[in-house]
């Protein structure tokens, strides 16, 4: 409830910074799922908390619209935000166990699948020894032949980035580089999220995310279908 990448205190962040900070990022976010145009009526939104990065042109896209959030406020919100939604709850929270990919695709065929923001997380049911590069090699293979797309986390840091023009590439290029577009110090203090490089040879775009003043991420996009 009181982590800062969910719960209470990103609640009152996105209350407090939604409507000028954020705004930037959230408008490549905004790019990035207008741009997405799988070819299905249904939907997953993982992780989505209060949908602050989603709009409502995006969802009215589908006629089904499924969520996997544990935060309850942030169903909440969710729903206040976009009422015209008939959001439909997938309660199960087996993500980040062995096989959770899988068990995703089964239980939503059909459906195209978007990971907001998640995947770079702390997850809800997260094993011991939880190892998320290995986990992540596990995405690919489970959703083989099912559009998909995620934005999330690759690292945060305290340093400010020269500039925030967002980066496109073919495929994925050592870390160092892309730090080297958007940061000109080459002794950044980071903290990695462990879920850089998902699906190398897939094309993905970079942008940077002012989260606070003082607390900046860089955000990878992946898709697959559409």
């Amino acid at each position: 409830m009181f982590h800062p990448s969910g719960g209470l205190i990103y609640h009152l962040r996105a209350l407090r910074f939604r409507r000028n900070l954020w705004m930037p990022f959230h408008a490549h976010v905004l790019r990035w799922i207008t741009d997405w145009r799988p070819a299905t009526d249904q939907l997953v939104l993982v992780g989505p908390s209060g949908g602050y990065a989603l709009s409502s042109q995006f969802l009215a896209r589908f006629d089904k619209v499924t969520i996997i959030e544990p935060d309850p406020l942030a169903r909440l919100i969710l729903r206040r935000r976009f009422p015209f939604a008939s959001f439909e709850l997938d309660g199960d929270s087996s993500l980040a166990m062995p096989g959770g990919f899988g068990r995703l695709v089964v239980r939503h065929p059909h459906a195209a699948i978007l990971f907001c923001n998640l995947l770079g997380q702390q997850l809800i049911g997260e094993p011991r020894g939880f190892d998320r590069r290995s986990w992540l090699a596990q995405l690919a293979p489970a959703l083989t032949g099912q559009p998909w797309a995620s934005w999330h986390d690759i690292i945060s840091t305290e340093d400010k980035p020269r500039h925030f023009e967002r980066l496109s590439r073919p495929h994925a290029d050592p870390i160092e580089s892309v730090c080297s577009h958007f940061w000109s110090n080459h002794e950044l203090e980071v903290h990695d999220h462990n879920s850089y490089g998902l699906c190398p040879d897939r094309a993905r775009q970079y942008a940077i995310w002012a989260m606070t003043p003082r607390e900046f991420h860089l955000v990878e996009w992946v898709s697959q279908g559409g």
